[in-house]
């Protein structure tokens, strides 16, 4: 049997690959660039580049008869979303929406909350809705809140809604009608006539993609879904044949699904890429000993954060793509502007300011040489000597001294010197990655001085020493590759499916419990069937909250029958997580009722992790490769490192710099990096 396993996480920049060969042990990582006009062509070329390194035997321009002997391929994309996410007037020009007659107006009210609080309510604008009035069809009929029928379905009325998609030039349509994820019978007839008066139409229907109560959030989620079906589709089935097989796609909440059930619930692949990533890190990280740590994944564009607790990343239902809220199951991440091409600007009132807006890969920084005019946070590196002067290892060269130049122009305009400038450039991106960070743990209740920090990506290593001073960091942990890590996450995640029922009781028996228990299961055992695997587990979580609140808090529920006991520990959990999260519970006291809202079950099926292997000991003291003129305090002339030639147990102490092909870690005076048992880079704080 194959035993060679590939990730291909596709970037802005680069799409990278990594290979593993579960036989030998053997990880390959390499990168290519990405191929915005069609990144299937990127995700190819890194397949038979890595596959060629890998010297699997028949290797050959035709990748479909290379693939053959893998196993699987992992992919980890961004192409569901990215309409959305740049937010183009005709990302959903293509979208009409279904929901029950009397509530067409839903989008538009949407929820009273304003984004950074009230205090921002005089200037916060609403944006303009997913999809607009005049393209939002209702429908008669209605259900009550336990599903029953109200009125009849109107089916004379959604023909006519029907109808006007097809006439009007709808081709994707959203389905929400009211208490649908109590019974979705009325929205079953709705595709049922849409597929018979427009067949051409996508239709989502919110039933399938969040049998959830919250009827605007339910909405705009069924929209997402239904928004992206379309170019999904086009993408993953060209991808498919062009590369003779089927293939896995990363999804946001931490696991996998095979391409023929993604580009059915495209939604779920949102944060593709950031998953991996955490995932990767966890990994990594777990294996050297650090199970609870903080995940930093810099590109060039932006820097993605997350919490890894005891191994397992934090989950969240209340996430968003872009401005749309989207309530499916997603690991908790912190995105902030802050990559390295974020561009240094002076705001009307004479200040430095550096980012959210990028210079992207196409023109790029300065010093790439494609036209760039606008000074970047990796200008100022390669001004300050941090990087080397050229990237992957000298496959793209970067011009030092039109970096110098742009760094002089910005800072003769403040009134700075050169290296003044650069410093603050890099200051002020520090503190931007600092704010994600704090988000992620002191607005969670969590201590960030209690977690290491993981810091990956090609430009994530770059700002570590400054984060362990801001911060009060313990250390800070840079894996092997760092600029590889997502790809290799791809490679460490089981299948993994979500479901979800609303039952909203203060006092649910267990008969009723177990009921909607085994039929979550059941629906988990057959996606897994689908996916071709006889080993089954299932993961159990409830939703629950006193009486009287608007939100739940969520809890993980135990295995086995579900009775009176099961509901009992349930509760109890729910009493110790509300009193860890908010500091009070009220375990006993009757006049605080515990109210159940969700019952969840994930479906997974196991996928063997690649084995991390150990580094060789450093036999003799490490020797630098070079040096050149760096400024940290002051220029100076520093040391440089190869990372490659470092072995178990060195140490390099700052200043100094470690290059290697990915990504470049600078080591500030005052602080050390040991290379630990297994290739990672431990930087710690001599101060």
């Amino acid at each position: 049997m194959p035993s060679v396993r590939i990730g291909v996480d596709t970037g802005g920049t680069f799409t990278d690959v990594v290979l593993v060969d579960e036989e030998s042990g053997q990880i390959i990582t390499t990168k290519t660039p990405s191929t915005p006009a069609d990144p299937a062509d990127g995700f190819l070329a890194g397949v038979r580049k890595v596959l060629r390194a890998h010297g699997t035997p028949g290797t050959a321009l035709d990748t479909a008869a290379d693939t053959a002997a893998v196993a699987a391929i992992v992919h980890g994309t961004t192409v569901a979303t990215n309409q959305l996410l740049e937010d183009r007037p005709d990302g959903t020009s293509h979208l009409g929406f279904v929901t029950t007659e009397g509530f067409e107006f839903v989008l538009e009210i949407a929820r009273q909350s304003v984004p950074d609080g009230y205090g921002n309510s005089y200037f916060w604008v609403k944006p303009p809705r997913i999809v607009p009035v005049h393209r939002v069809r209702t429908v008669g009929g209605r259900l009550d809140h336990l599903g029953r029928e109200v009125r009849p379905f109107d089916e004379e009325g959604a023909a006519a809604a029907a109808r006007w998609f097809r006439e009007n030039g709808v081709t994707a349509v959203g389905v929400c009608l009211l208490h649908s994820y109590a019974n979705p019978a009325h929205e079953r007839r709705m595709r049922e006539v849409l597929e018979r008066e427009h067949p051409a139409a996508v239709v989502s229907l919110s039933s399938d993609v969040l049998r959830e109560y919250r009827e605007y959030e339910r909405s705009v989620t069924t929209l997402v879904d239904a928004a992206v079906k379309p170019v999904m589709r086009r993408y993953i089935t060209g991808l498919s044949d062009r590369l003779g097989r089927s293939f896995l796609v990363m999804k946001s909440n931490g696991g996998v699904l095979s391409a023929a059930e993604v580009v059915k619930q495209p939604i779920t692949t949102v944060l593709s890429g950031p998953a991996a990533g955490a995932l990767g890190a966890a990994l990594i990280a777990g294996t050297a000993g650090h199970p609870s740590v903080i995940t930093l994944d810099g590109g060039g564009t932006s820097t993605d954060v997350a919490v890894v607790v005891d191994g397992e990343p934090s989950l969240t239902t209340e996430g968003s793509i872009g401005r749309y809220p989207c309530k499916i199951p997603m690991i908790d991440i912190v995105t902030v502007g802050a990559g390295g091409g974020s561009i240094a600007w002076i705001s009307p009132e004479g200040t430095l300011k550096v980012g959210p807006r990028s210079a992207g890969a196409d023109p790029g920084p300065i010093c790439y040489g494609r036209g760039g005019a606008e000074v970047t946070v990796t200008d100022a590196h390669v001004f300050l000597g941090r990087v080397p002067p050229h990237l992957l290892g000298g496959e793209i060269a970067l011009d030092a001294a039109a970096a110098r130049a742009g760094i002089e122009a910005l800072a003769g305009e403040l009134g700075l010197t050169p290296e003044r400038c650069a410093t603050g450039i890099l200051e002020i991106s520090t503190f931007n990655q600092a704010n994600a960070i704090r988000q992620i743990t002191v607005k969670r209740g969590l201590d960030v001085r209690d977690f290491p920090l993981v810091a990956f990506g090609g430009s994530g290593p770059l700002l570590a020493c400054r984060l362990l001073d801001v911060l009060g960091l313990p250390a800070a942990i840079v894996p092997p590759d760092p600029g590889n890590v997502s790809a290799f996450g791809l490679l460490t995640v089981d299948v993994k499916n979500d479901y979800v029922r609303t039952h909203v009781s203060r006092d649910p028996s267990a008969d009723t419990l177990r009921e909607i228990v085994t039929e979550l299961e059941a629906e988990a055992a057959a996606a897994l069937d689908r996916e071709g695997f006889t080993d089954h587990g299932y993961a159990r979580s409830a939703d629950l909250r006193y009486y009287g609140q608007a939100y739940e808090v969520r809890v993980p529920a135990p295995d086995g029958p579900v009775d009176d006991a099961w509901r009992a520990a349930v509760a109890g959990r729910f009493h110790r997580e509300h009193e860890r999260l908010y500091g009070y519970a009220y375990p006993g006291d009757d006049r605080h009722a515990v109210e159940w809202v969700n019952l969840r079950v994930s479906g997974i099926g196991p996928i063997a992790r690649p084995c991390v292997a150990r580094r060789p000991a450093q036999i003799h003291e490490p020797s630098p490769i070079a040096t050149r003129d760096v400024f940290y305090e002051r220029w100076g002339r520093t040391v440089v490192y190869r990372r490659r030639d470092l072995g178990a147990g060195a140490e390099v102490r700052g200043p100094a710099v470690i290059e290697e092909y990915g990504s470049t870690l600078p080591v500030h005076p005052g602080f050390t990096a040991t290379m630990d048992d297994y290739g990672n880079l431990v930087v710690v704080s001599d101060r």
